[in-house]
């Protein structure tokens, strides 16, 4: 942890990112809106603009010698050391000085962040007291993030907690203590180093996206103004002290008619729309910009919101929470689009009308019937090969392209209990070696990888009753700790997939391929192992054993041909054959079977019938707890769907999505989501 005591370019002077410098404003007005995101590519001054910012911020009256920064006019929100002093009836001294930026690096641990045990006082006097950390020195300040995204999560969860509720509540190494912690949070970060989880990046108040300014003089402008700074600096800042302090007047002012803004119903009920159209989750996005449109109101000097504040905040509110609409809207309008397959598709429906709602009911219906179901669907399969094979004789196998590659989210694991070893870039582990961050300590003695600082800690308290003969300190076994540490690894990702005749529908190949090689890209950059079953025709193939080689892999998919029946439960036994095999030569990793398919098998490997095969495979695959599963449904949507791959993602205990819902990101996030399912 750094105090900044440096020169700080001034925060007018920064030029180009006027949304950025509004959000972060904002902050400073109403602490309260969660902190502010700003994501950007680099050199975009972002590191510049939130070190200003506390220039900016106008004096604060604290407690002298409070090591909490308590406010001596708020006597409710007073540290316990201040409340003691007031029941005692002593008046507490004030003293007046500039917010404090507290600058969190990358590699803080949680003790120095939340505070731990005084380890000086319990060996002096043998009682325990709290030594607060990083929270208790931000108290009414702004802490500052770089790279939050390569921040632990479990240190996020933790900035966020404190941000969100104003105090921290600290439970750890028999320390029991609640302090005030209201302060700014900036995280700043480049997507280009991997993003932040869903649920820690729906946290923060305000996100804003940031890029390089296009305008040539624009650009000239920064230049020379930067150039001028680092010649003189104290020149510079001189020039521009009479913005900086029309700024911070500005901001004084809006804080003290904050509390004054009022909302009408109307336009509570537009930010409610708002939030409706843009399909958020939750309620954190009404909340956040109701009082965000406030706040932006008392900037504009104004005692009322209008209906300009709600929508210039509610972009920055927003950004990061919009979601895609749900795909059932578009289905409507394609079943009608052909004129004579039109035809063909609204009989189909009125002969199979009968068999979908025996379907629906229990599992135990599909055993009696399976030889209707598997007649419908194979009749349903080869219209549709006729229709989109218009020459039907000569090509029986096509070979689709490969989709355009994407830019993947971030795929972990989540921490479990489970000791593994191996290296790569992706899921965070706990590891029986010496190699890796330390990140806490336990009582348990494994691998005599000596916490020493932690089992100073322990012994501390009963110095005072200890015989100590010539030494500093009295060690006992009981107080021995040893270091939990972690580090990352690779994954490993099989794809089963289906590469049968309906997988041709709709470019439905092209979309699959696009998604496995964006994958794969992003696993050679993680360090992961992925393999790839196709399983059409009459057997399933191991298209690519567990690799690394992303040459190897865009070859292959390029010449995946389409075409044949579809073998589901070969695949399926494949599939489990290859996980087994891995896990026998590495039993430290976890594999995850990514099955694309409309769960339509019509071929057996065995006597029993196709659908009953499959699901019989699927419950195996599922009796294997460190397997765990994900299945992609491609089948057309249209009057009639038999449900099947849904069916076989509950035999497999795995996550189901349609493909219609899967664009690339989407896509990602449903492996990554299949990936943290312990």
């Amino acid at each position: 942890m750094n105090k900044f005591q440096r020169l700080v370019y001034p925060f007018p002077a920064i030029a180009g990112q006027e949304r950025m410098k509004k959000g972060l404003i904002l902050n400073a007005i109403n602490p309260r809106l969660g902190g502010i995101l700003i994501r950007g590519e680099k050199g975009t001054a972002k590191s510049t603009a939130v070190r200003a910012l506390a220039a900016l911020l106008p004096e604060t009256e604290v407690v002298a010698g409070c090591l909490f920064n308590c406010d001596p006019n708020d006597i409710s929100r007073l540290c316990e050391q201040c409340r003691t002093l007031l029941a005692a009836g002593e008046k507490l001294e004030r003293t007046s000085r500039q917010v404090q930026v507290i600058d969190l690096p990358v590699s803080a641990t949680e003790d120095r962040v939340v505070g731990s045990l005084d380890f000086e006082h319990a060996i002096k006097h043998g009682v325990r007291r709290f030594e607060p950390g990083l929270l208790a020195q931000a108290n009414r300040g702004i802490i500052y993030v770089d790279e939050v995204n390569l921040l632990d999560d479990h240190i996020v969860d933790v900035l966020l907690d404190a941000a969100a509720m104003g105090i921290n509540v600290v439970e750890r190494e028999s320390v029991s203590y609640v302090h005030p912690a209201e302060f700014i949070l900036v995280g700043t970060m480049n997507p280009e180093e991997g993003d932040l989880r869903p649920q820690l990046i729906d946290r923060f108040g305000l996100c804003i996206e940031v890029e390089g300014v296009r305008d040539p003089g624009e650009r000239v402008e920064i230049a020379k103004r930067r150039e001028a700074f680092d010649a003189d600096p104290m020149g510079f800042i001189a020039r521009w002290a009479v913005e900086e302090q029309a700024v911070k007047d500005r901001i004084t002012v809006a804080r003290q008619l904050l509390p004054k803004v009022t909302i009408s119903l109307g336009l509570l009920e537009l930010i409610t729309q708002l939030c409706l159209e843009g399909f958020v989750a939750g309620h954190r996005a009404d909340i956040i910009m109701e009082a965000a449109a406030r706040t932006i109101a008392a900037w504009h000097g104004r005692e009322e919101v209008t209906e300009q504040d709600v929508y210039e905040v509610a972009d920055m509110v927003m950004f990061h929470r919009i979601r895609q609409a749900p795909p059932p809207p578009p289905e409507q309008p394609k079943p009608p689009e052909p004129s004579e397959p039109a035809g063909e598709q609204q009989e189909e429906p009125e002969s199979l009308e009968e068999p979908e709602p025996e379907q629906a009911p229990p599992a135990e219906q599909a055993d009696s019937e399976p030889e209707k179901q598997e007649d419908e669907w194979n009749e349903q399969e080869q219209n549709e090969q006729e229709q989109s094979n218009s020459p039907p004789a000569v090509p029986q196998e096509i070979v689709f392209a490969v989709g355009q590659p994407f830019q993947v989210k971030r795929i972990t694991h989540d921490r479990d209990r489970i000791l593994r070893k191996g290296s790569g870039r992706r899921s965070h582990t706990k590891t029986a070696s010496k190699a890796g961050r330390y990140v806490r300590s336990t009582m348990q003695r494994k691998n005599d990888d000596l916490a020493f600082d932690a089992t100073l800690r322990a012994a501390a308290p009963y110095q005072v009753y200890r015989r100590r003969e010539q030494i500093a300190i009295a060690i006992e076994t009981a107080d021995i700790r040893e270091k939990v540490r972690e580090k990352r690894i690779g994954n490993f990702l099989l794809f089963v997939v289906d590469a049968s005749g309906s997988m041709g529908a709709r470019q439905r190949m092209v979309e699959t391929k696009g998604a496995i090689l964006s994958l794969l890209l992003d696993a050679y950059q993680k360090r992961d192992r992925i393999g790839m079953i196709a399983f059409k025709g009459n057997t399933a193939e191991v298209l690519l054993p567990p690799t690394n080689s992303v040459e190897m892999a865009h070859k292959l998919l390029e010449e995946l041909p389409t075409g044949g029946k579809t073998p589901l439960s070969a695949g399926l036994t494949k599939a489990y054959g290859v996980a087994k095999t891995q896990l026998l030569k590495d039993p430290n990793i976890s594999p995850l079977l990514i099955i694309i398919s409309d769960g339509k098998g019509n071929v057996s490997i065995g006597s029993d019938k196709p659908l009953k095969e499959a699901l019989r495979a699927a419950e195996i695959i599922q009796e294997e707890e460190r397997i765990k599963s994900l299945v992609i449904d491609v089948e057309n949507k249209g009057f009639l769907t038999f449900g099947l791959a849904r069916e076989l993602a509950h035999s497999l205990g795995a996550e189901y999505h349609k493909i219609d819902e899967l664009k690339a990101d989407t896509l990602v996030q449903a492996v990554g989501r299949a990936v943290s399912r312990e």
